[in-house]
């Protein structure tokens, strides 16, 4: 029997959340998307905010980078208030500080800044190669069918994205070798509309998925991990070029350190064809039960 909370279009489902009711010029109302263990998903605060802060700029000046901090824990079941704080315009750049709140208090909080397109230097890193193709490679949805738990039935049904990891995942036991990289590709699982201001918060949605997995599988840990306990701290993100939600991207991922129950991790964003689209940076708590 279906799991109603499962949506039947998760696609839809975030272009539903990313739908902001404007209660007036700088101030927004998002609801929240189901979640296994009740808390609001880091990247649905992320992308929401960064909705309400597009929502207050010309759509002609899109987003060209945010910084940012996860302060607790969202209830699901609420509706999360998003104040935008309007920081500058100046005649290329906008800046905005986004603060999303329940009951009265801050869970997250943001600045971005937005600049109108203009010619001038241009280079990017290029696109690792020798990777497995995604249609080659196992979907979520595949390796977690034979298991009925709400975790694995997110995992499996409830994403708007299809993840495919170039290396083996580490959903249910560690990796076989230990690295602090891995890539993953992602697509929508249904058609995404071609909005800027939606595409970029799409795309920051995605970001917070899987990218504290460099740090768990440098040492050896998967999700399932007895007693493992995680979360994000802080989210940046600078978008190079427009993502192409059409095809498959590839998310290669890095973490350069580890240390006091915090771990950092980095990534980069590429189209298919190549060219680099986003990079990120996120550092994550990870508490371990041997380390305690």
């Amino acid at each position: 029997m279906p799991d109603s909370n499962i949506p039947a279009d998760p696609v839809a489902d975030l272009i539903r959340i990313l739908n902001l009711e404007q209660q007036d010029e700088t101030s927004f109302l998002g609801q929240s998307q189901w979640m296994p263990h009740g808390r609001v998903f880091g990247g649905q605060v992320l992308s929401q905010a960064l909705v309400a802060a597009s929502l207050t700029v010309p759509e002609s000046r899109p987003a060209h980078s945010l910084h940012s901090y996860f302060l607790r824990a969202g209830e699901v079941d609420l509706p999360i208030n998003f104040e935008v704080d309007v920081l500058r315009d100046g005649r290329s750049f906008s800046a905005r500080r986004v603060q999303a709140s329940q009951k009265g208090k801050a869970i997250f909080s943001m600045i971005a800044s937005f600049q109108d397109p203009s010619p001038g230097l241009t280079h990017s890193d290029e696109m690792p190669e020798g990777l497995a193709s995604p249609e080659d490679l196992p979907s979520a949805a595949s390796l977690l069918e034979a298991f009925d738990h709400p975790i694995t039935d997110y995992w499996a049904k409830a994403r708007p994205f299809d993840l495919r990891h170039a290396s083996e995942p580490i959903y249910l036991q560690p990796a076989k070798t230990t690295s602090p990289d891995q890539a993953i590709w992602f697509k929508p699982i249904s058609p995404m509309i071609t909005d800027t201001k939606v595409e970029l918060a799409a795309l920051a949605y995605a970001s917070d998925y899987s990218i504290l997995e460099s740090i768990m599988r440098r040492h050896g840990i998967s999700w399932a991990h007895k007693g493992l306990s995680s979360a994000s701290l802080d989210h940046a993100m600078w978008f190079h070029a427009k993502p192409d939600f059409s095809d498959w991207m590839l998310y290669q991922q890095h973490s350069p350190a580890a240390q006091n129950n915090r771990g950092l991790a980095t990534g980069k964003i590429f189209n298919r064809d190549g060219t680099l689209v986003a990079s990120v940076a996120q550092e994550g708590m990870l508490r371990i039960p041997e380390y305690s």
